[in-house]
């Protein structure tokens, strides 16, 4: 049984993003140091990590990061090409999601993650806008491991300054509302030498096979 006074960060700083178009919440900290070195340390040896590939302009190229879907096993995802097959929630994965389900008050059907290896990997500009997202998406995003920044910028206002968000270890990010309309974002590569991070991405799927 876990002891939740361990659980959580004691000193989870929430910042509200004054965004035209968007509604984004940060929890830095949100799990604690020791829960999110174990977590780190579980997701990367038991999640079913898969290396996809896409198509562009005729040649097979491998996605720049590893991922995995996980969730209601009733709920495919499809993204850029790849339609992604759940696995069934593992209790690491459950526990994570009723964490985050307290705060986002949403109940979450799937979980897409990402495992960055290293600073080579990364993920370039996209709108989680899929239709099996439906209108107006909520998008809980968790991180652990290595810090990378979340880069914003709106498609449409060229005035607006892209927008850099540190993702920490433990950090607990929240888009609802016309975010996912408005706001493309991505993960950029870097040069530097880095250690591997995992984020998970939970999303409610409307489809159902």
């Amino acid at each position: 049984m876990v002891d939740l006074k361990h659980v959580f960060g004691k000193d989870i700083q929430k910042t509200i993003f004054d965004l035209p178009d968007a509604d984004i919440v940060l929890y830095d900290h949100f799990f604690s140091e020791e829960t999110s070195d174990r977590l780190f340390k579980r997701l990367k040896e038991t999640i079913k990590w898969q290396q996809d590939q896409i198509t562009f302009y005729g040649k097979v190229f491998n996605v720049p990061r590893l991922s995995a879907l996980y969730g209601d096993t009733n709920k495919d995802y499809s993204y850029s090409g790849i339609t992604m097959h759940p696995h069934a929630w593992t209790q690491d994965l459950l526990f994570i999601k009723s964490s985050i389900e307290s705060v986002a008050k949403v109940e979450f059907t799937s979980c897409l993650l990402n495992y960055y290896r290293d600073g080579k990997d990364s993920n370039d500009w996209h709108q989680d806008n899929e239709k099996e997202l439906g209108e107006n998406p909520v998008i809980a995003s968790v991180s652990f491991g290595e810090t990378r920044p979340f880069q914003l910028r709106h498609i449409k206002r060229t005035d607006l300054k892209r927008v850099d968000i540190p993702l920490t270890h433990g950090s607990f990010l929240i888009m609802r509302g016309k975010t996912q309309h408005f706001w493309k974002h991505k993960i950029p590569k870097t040069s530097r030498a880095i250690n591997p991070r995992i984020n998970l991405t939970f999303r409610i799927i409307k489809n159902e096979n």
